[in-house]
């Protein structure tokens, strides 16, 4: 089931993809995923579970979320900013559990090295048909964008770029 996405200001998503497109000149982090279903393709449904790794000094930006879900941080530690809970960055530790709305889009610096994981609930089978579900695509952002300092967010955050950088969700 999909829901109404949140109503996210321009501007935090166009700041996204500026730190987005700073990245890409960056060595790329390695995080890993792991899939997992639960009865998928039963009539009643089944769950997809998708967990990352993400390894320390890492900074991280998602994809945009289509739907809400819950997510848990099964370890280690991250300063998180989506532009909507704040201006700050705030720090989830290994234990929170939290709820993902309908287009949240995040930036996320490693502090410890974090698993997270998020649970979809779904009829499909395949990943790229769950993906096709609970990701927006967005194809157009890192042409013609002003490009703030990486190194703003990383002050926020307080750490800088030892673990490499990645983008997904």
């Amino acid at each position: 089931m999909q829901a109404e996405l949140t109503t996210v200001p321009i501007d935090v998503n166009s700041a996204i993809d500026a730190v987005q497109v700073q990245m890409m000149s960056r060595p790329a982090a390695e995080c890993p995923v792991t899939h997992r279903f639960t009865n998928t393709g039963q009539p009643n449904g089944g769950m997809y579970m998708r967990e990352i790794f993400m390894p320390a000094g890492s900074l991280i930006v998602s994809k945009i979320h289509n739907t809400q879900h819950p997510y848990v941080v099964l370890e280690g530690a991250a300063m998180v900013w989506n532009g909507v809970d704040g201006v700050e960055p705030v720090l989830l530790q290994a234990g929170h559990v939290g709820i993902t709305e309908p287009g949240t889009r995040r930036v996320l610096y490693i502090v410890e090295d974090c698993r997270w994981i998020t649970f979809h609930p779904t009829e499909k089978t395949t990943v790229e048909e769950i993906e096709a579900d609970i990701i927006e695509p967005r194809y157009d952002h890192l042409q013609g964008l002003k490009q703030p300092s990486i190194e703003e967010f990383l002050a926020a955050a307080g750490g800088n770029l030892e673990g490499g950088i990645a983008w997904h969700g």
